[in-house]
C-alpha cells in the first residue's frame, strides 16, 4: 500500500547518525546547538530552541509566554489535539475558531468575530495558535493586526509548514511570538520524534532552554548565590525533560540540507494532483498568491450526493485498492475529552462540514510520477 506520508532516509543521513553513535556524546554535545543555529538561520529567526517533539515545543511555547489558570487560548479545531492540549498542560482554558472552507485555515473573520464578542464578556485570549494547515500559511498580516488591536500573543504552529512561504518570507521569522516546528517522520524533514521553537526574542528562548531540561541553570549570574564549585548546578524554575539527542539532531542537520528539494518535489507532486485531478467531483485546498505551501498534505474534500459512495465508503475503497489514504483532522472540539468541557457539534460548522468530506491523499518525497498516477487513477475508478 502507498502510505500517505513516508520519510526520505539517505545514506548520509545514515552515516550523520553513525558518527554521532562512535563519538564521546549521545544526548547532549555540540551537535544539537549546531541543528539549532541551522534552523535559525534557515527561517530567518534569531533563537532556536530544540525539543524531544512539536508537542513539547508547544507546551514550552505557552509556559514562556506566562500562560496559566484563568488564561484562554484559541486555536483551530482542524488540527492534531497537541494545538489545544499545550493551554490545558498549563491550567488554561481553551477555545476555538471556526476554518475557512477553502483554506482549511483559521478564518480571518471568524477570528475577528469572535474577538468583538470576547472583549465585551471579558474572556479575550491571552495566546492565540494558528495552525498552518498542510504547510500552507494562514494570513498572518491580518492576525498580527488583530492581536497588536486585542493584545494577545502568536504562538504559530508551523508543524506542517517548515520550508513554507508567507509574503516570500520563510515561516517562521516575521509574524508571531513564537513559531513551533515538528519533525515527525512524515514531516518535511525528520529526526524521528522531534521539535523546534524559534523566536526572535532573547528572553523567551532562555525561558524555553531553561524548561526544557528540569528547570536547571549552569550559569551562575542566575544563582541564588555563589557556585558550590565546577560541578554546580541549581533549579530555578519546574521544568520537564523534553531535550532533543545528538542522534536525532544529526539527522535533522542532514535533513535540513535537502529541505529545499522535499518541498520542491512535494510541490512537482501536488502541481500533477491539481492538473490531474480537476476534472473530478472534488475541491482542493486554495491555493493564496501570498503564500507558497510546504506541502505535508494533500487534502481533498469530495462531493457527497445520496447516490454515490458515503465518505467512509470512498476511503475503505482507497484503502482496499492499494492507497493509503488518511484524514486530517477529526475536529479537535468532537473528541470526547474536549466534549465533556461542554464543547458540542455544531460549534464550528465549518470544520466539521470539512471533515465530513476530507481525504488525504499520499505525498511524501519518494512518490513516483507512476504511482501518483495510480493514486488518481484509483480515485477515479471509486468517485465515478
Amino acid at each position: 500500500m502507498i502510505p500517505y506520508g513516508r520519510q526520505s532516509i539517505s545514506e548520509e543521513d545514515i552515516q550523520a547518525v553513525v558518527n554521532v553513535l562512535r563519538s564521546d556524546y549521545l544526548t547532549q554535545g555540540s551537535v544539537v546547538p549546531q541543528f539549532e543555529q541551522a534552523v535559525a538561520d534557515y527561517v530567518g529567526a534569531n533563537y532556536a530552541v530544540a525539543v524531544n517533539s512539536g508537542t513539547s515545543a508547544l507546551h514550552l511555547a505557552c509556559l514562556a509566554l506566562g500562560l496559566g489558570k484563568g488564561d484562554y487560548l484559541w486555536t483551530s479545531p482542524n488540527t492534531f489535539v497537541a494545538s489545544a492540549n499545550c493551554a490545558l498542560y498549563c491550567g488554561a482554558q481553551v477555545d476555538f475558531v471556526d476554518i475557512d472552507p477553502d483554506t482549511f485555515n483559521m478564518s480571518v473573520s471568524a477570528l475577528e468575530w469572535k474577538l468583538q464578542q470576547a472583549e465585551k464578556t471579558g474572556t479575550l485570549p491571552k495566546v492565540l495558535i494558528p495552525v498552518h494547515f498542510a504547510g500552507l500559511s494562514c494570513d498572518m498580516q491580518a492576525i498580527s493586526r488583530l492581536a497588536k488591536q486585542y493584545g494577545f500573543y502568536i504562538i504559530e504552529d508551523a508543524c506542517h509548514a517548515i520550508g513554507g512561504k508567507y509574503q516570500n518570507k520563510l515561516i517562521g521569522c516575521c509574524y508571531s511570538d513564537i513559531t513551533v516546528f515538528s519533525f515527525h517522520p512524515v514531516k518535511i524533514i525528520t529526526t524521528a520524534e522531534g521539535g523546534m521553537a524559534v523566536t526572535n526574542q532573547s528572553l523567551l528562548a532562555e525561558k524555553i532552554q531553561l524548561l526544557r531540561s528540569h528547570g536547571i541553570t549552569r550559569d551562575a549570574d542566575k544563582m541564588s548565590h555563589e557556585p558550590d564549585g565546577p560541578w554546580y548546578y541549581q533549579q530555578i524554575d519546574l521544568g520537564f525533560n523534553y531535550r532533543l539527542t545528538e542522534l536525532q539532531a544529526a539527522l535533522g542537520l542532514r535533513q535540513l540540507g535537502r529541505i529545499v528539494a522535499f518541498v520542491e518535489r512535494r510541490h512537482q507532486i501536488a502541481q500533477q494532483y491539481q492538473t490531474l485531478l480537476s476534472s473530478l467531483p472534488l475541491d482542493m485546498q486554495y491555493q493564496s498568491e501570498e503564500c507558497y505551501s510546504a506541502w505535508h498534505i494533500f487534502v481533498i474534500r469530495v462531493h457527497l450526493t445520496a447516490e454515490k459512495k458515503s465518505h467512509k465508503q470512498i476511503f475503505a475503497a482507497l484503502r482496499q485498492l492499494g492507497v493509503g489514504v488518511n484524514v486530517h483532522y477529526i475536529p479537535v472540539h468532537l473528541q470526547p475529552y474536549y466534549q465533556q468541557m461542554g464543547f458540542r457539534k455544531g460549534d464550528f460548522p465549518e470544520a466539521e462540514s470539512y471533515y465530513d468530506t476530507a481525504i488525504t491523499l499520499p505525498i511524501f518525497p519518494d512518490l513516483t510520477d507512476e504511482q501518483v498516477i495510480f493514486i488518481v487513477e484509483k480515485l477515479s475508478e471509486v468517485l465515478k
